[in-house]
Parts: C-alpha cells; structure tokens; sequence
C-alpha cells in the first residue's frame, strides 16, 4: 500500500501533531537540526541501488513504470538511535555532471549536499500519516522495538539545477522531547 501525501496545507489543524508539525514544516537542513539537539549525528545506510521507486514516487517524478532510478534508504541516528527513516529517489537524469556524486554519498548525509548547492530549490512539502499497513512504514519501523499506531512523514521534490529528486523523510522519534527551536 502507498502512502497519501497531500499539502501540509490541507491537513485539518486538529490531526496535525504539535510539536512534531513544527519538524514536518520546518524549511530548513534536517540534518543541521538533529546535529543541534543530538550528542552524536550519524547517517547509516540501509540500501542504495537502482530500483522502480513506488507508483506514487514514480508518479510525483514523472517517470514511466519501467524506469529504474537511484534509491537511497537511511535511518538518521541520534546517540545511536533512529529518530528518522529518509528515502530517496534520484532520476538517472539527475545523476550527470557534478551530481553524479550523488551515487557515491556512503553515510554522508544528503541534507549537507542540498543545502550547501546554490542552485538548489525546493518544493513544496507534502505530509502523510502512515498506517503500519503502508509499505514505507514497514521500511521505516522495521529496527523499532515498538511499532507506533502511526507515523508521520514529509517529502519534497528538490531541484538541483532544475533536475528533480524526490526525499521522504518518516519521524519515528518523540520530537517534543527535543529542542525545537533550535
């Protein structure tokens, strides 16, 4: 089962989680806020290879059902622990030039390589809440000792010199316990 992501716009003010609606809105590097609130930040990766990304991925990215891109899955860990699962699909069309290096990231984080590119743009976020029924929750909760009822989530179209990839990014951290105004 695919998830729904629709505009963060359009989800009624009563089934937006509090605290947590602030991570899913916030415009600004992931990775730079979770360095912030965590003793040690690292990025452990859990596949990179090219895939058919999902129908709804395939959809968002233009791409016909018999296109393979590159799918980068990772857990963000803060002291060791995942408090977010990112996916990412990247158009072999994305891939030239300078971002080629893309391919080569290991546990480097995306994030750092976005926000850093000038010619970087972004779309607009779209949030879902995941059921444990939804395939990406199963990819992301898969190393949690409890699974939620649910899980929230964000993803966006970022574009680099107008060139798209498609970044999902699924909480599965209490994000009220952190600073979030940092």
């Amino acid at each position: 089962m695919s998830a729904i992501w629709r505009p963060s716009r359009s989800v009624p003010r009563a089934a937006r989680p509090a605290v947590l609606w602030r991570w899913l809105l916030d415009p600004a590097s992931l990775t730079r806020r979770l360095q912030a609130v965590c003793g040690e930040f690292r990025v452990e990766v859990l596949q990179s290879a090219w895939l058919r990304p999902a129908h709804d991925e395939r959809c968002a990215l233009g791409l016909r059902a018999d296109q393979r891109a590159l799918v980068r899955e990772v857990y963000l860990l803060c002291d060791g622990k995942p408090w977010v699962f990112a996916r990412t699909v990247i158009p072999r069309e994305t891939l030239s030039g300078k971002y080629r290096r893309l391919t080569h990231l290991g546990s480097r984080s995306l994030g750092a390589v976005l926000f850093s590119d000038q010619t970087m743009r972004r779309g607009e976020v779209h949030v879902a809440h995941l059921a444990p029924a939804h395939t990406l929750y199963t990819r992301a909760a898969q190393r949690l000792a409890r699974k939620p009822p649910g899980l929230w989530g964000r993803r966006s179209l970022f574009y680099l010199r107008g060139r798209p990839l498609l970044l999902s990014e699924i909480f599965l951290h209490d994000m009220g316990s952190c600073n979030s105004t940092t």
